[in-house]
């Protein structure tokens, strides 16, 4: 059964086919008014969530079909303990398609293991958001066109940034993409990301300390918050939380044609007296999310048949995941790895090194 727990699960083609299929319903919606009639899409959101919720909502209700599920896990058999595994074979029972996010990293791929109907990541934890991911692909072709030879300025919170690491290994497919990272050095990219994926790939980046000596550069500048709920201690993110302002003043020196970008919500990082600049982009952002989401949806359906062939994992003796949020160390779940660039081993769930 095919589902999508990370980007990767889609190759460059069914990414691409799915953008176009979300074009599509931007210009033909009638066509699709009833394409998931007498479906049903439960959503579990186990952390709060206010785009990504009412979006996932919106596209199954404009697709014809009807939706269930809960905004608070503390409203659900969770809270009496309930594993994220049998949680998902009593909701598969009611539903035909589930979108799932949850504070642990891999608790929608330990779903997937289990679950008789394709589950969507809708976000775990700091690992991965591939359905953003996609409504930022849509963003930047309806802004820009195209999707290669794009320069990216990515900003912010780098390490934690699930978004952020979704999007550099969607755009990691594209001929010309050139990332210019922009983080103070508490939030730098996570250095697996950098050679498991950009380099990888051959994608060019570099790092650097302020939005102001690259902005004439970028194509997209893809703004982050600081994310509270992922630092150990509030002294920690007090330090680092304003770091990156963008106002009116750093966007003279951008580009005339030129995207920016937010997943949202933001909480600073973006003064609202950028909000009239016809280059910024967020709210038409969370727009596409809709639409994306439906053309997701409607393939999935298609797709439920195929063979999942991603995210294969052993289990190796003497090594366990040292990650205190990955699903493995918060319920009955199995370490399991795979052989990644250099010959490291990391963990099937949070892509954190095993020990």
């Amino acid at each position: 059964m095919r589902h999508l727990i990370d980007p990767t699960d889609l190759t460059r083609q069914e990414t691409d086919e799915i953008v176009a299929l979300a074009q599509d319903i931007i210009a033909n919606g009638d066509r699709y008014a009833e394409k998931m009639h007498g479906k049903k899409l439960a959503t579990l959101f186990y952390e709060p969530s206010t785009r990504t919720r009412l979006s996932f909502t919106a596209a199954m209700m404009e697709l014809g079909g009807n939706v269930l599920g809960f905004s608070d896990a503390a409203s659900s058999s969770v809270s009496k303990g309930e594993t994220v595994e049998d949680t998902v074979r009593v909701v598969g029972n009611f539903v035909d398609i589930i979108a799932m996010r949850h504070h642990v990293e891999g608790a929608p791929l330990d779903a997937a293991s289990v679950s008789p109907v394709p589950i969507i990541n809708a976000g775990d934890g700091s690992h991965s958001h591939p359905t953003q991911t996609l409504t930022d692909l849509l963003t930047i072709k309806r802004e820009l066109g195209h999707l290669d030879n794009l320069t990216i300025g990515l900003c912010g919170d780098l390490l934690y940034g699930r978004t952020v690491h979704s999007l550099i290994k969607a755009m990691a497919r594209y001929e010309g993409t050139k990332l210019v990272l922009i983080a103070p050095d508490e939030l730098r990219l996570p250095d697996y990301i950098k050679h498991d994926v950009c380099d990888k790939f051959g994608m060019e980046y570099r790092e650097v300390a302020s939005i102001e000596e690259v902005i004439g550069e970028l194509d997209v500048l893809y703004m982050t918050r600081v994310q509270r709920e992922r630092f150990a201690s509030i002294e920690e993110y007090e330090r680092v939380k304003d770091c990156f302002v963008l106002d009116c003043e750093k966007m003279k020196g951008a580009k005339e044609k030129m995207a920016v970008l937010h997943p949202l919500p933001r909480v600073g990082e973006i003064l609202k007296e950028v909000d009239a600049d016809p280059r910024a982009a967020y709210f038409r952002q969370v727009g596409n999310g809709k639409f994306v989401r439906m053309a997701l949806i409607c393939r999935l359906m298609e797709w439920r048949d195929k063979e999942m062939t991603t995210h294969k994992g052993v289990a190796v003796e003497g090594l366990r995941c040292p990650n205190p949020k990955c699903i493995c160390n918060c319920e009955p779940v199995d370490y399991s790895f795979s052989l990644s660039e250099g010959d490291v081993y990391r963990c099937i769930y949070c892509s954190t090194q095993a020990e």
